[in-house]
């Protein structure tokens, strides 16, 4: 069976979002994000991948890019506490976490729900591509399975 593929581009936590975090000390619900030291493996939304022992991360409160409405939600993240370069490649599916299970969260143009997937991370392409085969899919979001967290948007090149 041939899969068939669909150009995407990945969206990271914005670096604007990330730069008015630190300028006003707030997060998306108005409250002083926590300061971390690493253990090791939390999932860093700004460049997508997971932190290494020791690194220095900020622990707060994002709203996910969705319009307003009852689906637009905030969540805890996880990020560098100092500047980031951001992902190596905003074109494939974030290299580094591939082969872990997430649900891919599908969005219609008014921010509604309209599917999901789960997948293993072995082909997350392949997932990618049926969920934007609905016309009625605007956006993705790629979900932590078992906290429910954002990891980082999809949409359609």
């Amino acid at each position: 069976m041939t899969t068939t593929r669909t150009a995407f581009r990945i969206r990271p936590l914005p670096a604007e979002t990330l730069a008015e975090l630190r300028r006003t000390g707030r997060d998306a619900t108005g409250q002083p994000p926590e300061h971390r030291r690493a253990t090791g493996g939390e999932p860093l939304r700004c460049c997508l991948r997971d932190a290494r022992p020791d690194e220095a991360l900020l622990l707060f409160g994002y709203a996910p890019p969705l319009p307003p409405g009852p689906y637009r939600e905030v969540g805890p993240v996880f990020a560098h506490d100092t500047g980031c370069a951001g992902p190596d490649d905003v074109t494939a599916y974030p290299s580094r976490w591939r082969g872990r299970e997430q649900v891919l969260r599908a969005y219609d143009s008014r921010g509604r729900i309209v599917g999901g997937r789960r997948h293993d991370g072995g082909d997350p392409e392949a997932v990618i591509a049926e969920l934007f085969a609905d016309p009625a899919v605007d956006l993705l979001h790629s979900r932590n399975v078992v906290y429910g967290c954002w990891m980082f948007a999809v949409v359609r090149s």
